[in-house]
């Protein structure tokens, strides 16, 4: 019974079912096929707007590529500690980007504050040049830990930065989940708050690995389709990936997964109160089970990682679109029954 990450789930049907149709007949290739040529079309009335989208085949290329197009090799990006681009990316933001650094953010659920994001430009010199130049904010949402930015939030941190003269970009990996959670437009956490790029995920929530990159700030796309092909992301026959994205967004199923996701991990959050480390907004939790509780979660089949300082006893739980709800009760029933 696994609970370690959402990238461990199966396809959506209607994912395939895309695939299957796209691969009917030979079409143009490198974005000239009728699903590429059709994707920034339904991306702008997702987020009613006019967008440009790029289909890519990973989260770290979607970051990487549109933080290349937001920030020179002497810029910086801010981004929370925790924030994927920091820890799980291997460094492919400063490689593509061509050596901007990260500068790190603190805040409590791997949120960034205005107040965070003030205190790490309180020493840096703008115009001078023996330092990189902030250039850009980077805000994942759903955060690292789970929790989601409202659109106050963001708006405020994206006004913050526009003030200094930078740009915001947005990791949505789990974007979907972030957005069933909030029950809003698309465009009020993303344009409307003041999101320029947006790397939306689709992978974690149903789809075989398809993600976009949405510029909303249209100036910025300018340089992204050189930028693909020089990285080597320019797929030859791209139509498999936007046949999936554009199934994502015209049958809902992005909400239908990403609810039922979410309203599982409600499940699982009632069964544990009081061993939540961070409010429950999304798909992921984090416990402190204890050690002997992580064991005999363990030993009755449940999967997970561990989480935290090595013998903390914390754990990480990750519910999938097509997590199995037998499992989801077995589990909850199995948190229940742990010693207090």
């Amino acid at each position: 019974m696994r609970f370690t990450s959402d990238n461990t789930a199966t396809v959506s049907p209607e994912i395939l079912s895309a695939i299957v149709e796209a691969n009917a007949a030979p079409t143009t290739p490198y974005d000239g096929d009728p699903w590429s040529s059709r994707l920034s079309e339904v991306f702008s009335n997702f987020f009613g707007a006019e967008v440009e989208a790029f289909a890519v085949t990973s989260g770290t290329a979607a970051n990487s590529l549109a933080l290349a197009c937001m920030t020179p090799p002497f810029g910086a990006v801010v981004c929370h500690r925790e924030a994927h681009i920091n820890v799980d990316e291997c460094g492919a933001p400063e490689f593509y980007t061509g050596g901007a650094k990260l500068l790190l953010a603190e805040g409590r659920c791997a949120k960034i504050t205005p107040e965070s994001f003030a205190a790490v430009l309180a020493d840096m010199r703008v115009g001078d040049v023996h330092q990189v130049q902030p250039k850009v904010l980077s805000l994942t949402q759903a955060t690292e830990l789970g929790c989601v930015y409202t659109p106050a939030e963001v708006a405020a941190l994206a006004g913050a930065a526009k003030a200094r003269g930078m740009t915001v970009h947005m990791d949505g990996a789990r974007f979907a989940n972030a957005l069933a959670h909030l029950d809003c437009h698309p465009a009020d956490i993303t344009w409307k708050a003041g999101v320029d790029a947006l790397s939306f995920g689709a992978t974690k929530n149903g789809a075989l690995a398809a993600e976009a990159v949405i510029f909303f700030n249209r100036d910025l796309a300018a340089q992204f389709p050189f930028r693909r092909k020089r990285g080597g992301h320019l797929l030859c026959k791209g139509r498999y990936i936007s046949a999936q994205l554009l199934a994502y967004i015209e049958t809902g199923l992005w909400r239908r997964n990403a609810e039922r996701a979410n309203a599982m991990a409600q499940r699982l959050a009632q069964a544990a109160r009081g061993r939540l480390l961070y409010p429950v907004e999304a798909n992921e939790l984090f416990l402190n089970v204890g050690i002997e509780g992580a064991r005999q979660l363990r030993a009755e089949g449940f999967e997970f990682y561990d989480w935290g300082a090595e013998g903390s006893g914390q754990i990480r739980l990750v519910v999938s679109w097509d997590q199995v709800e037998v499992h989801v009760e077995a589990l909850a029933a199995a948190l229940e029954s742990l010693p207090v």
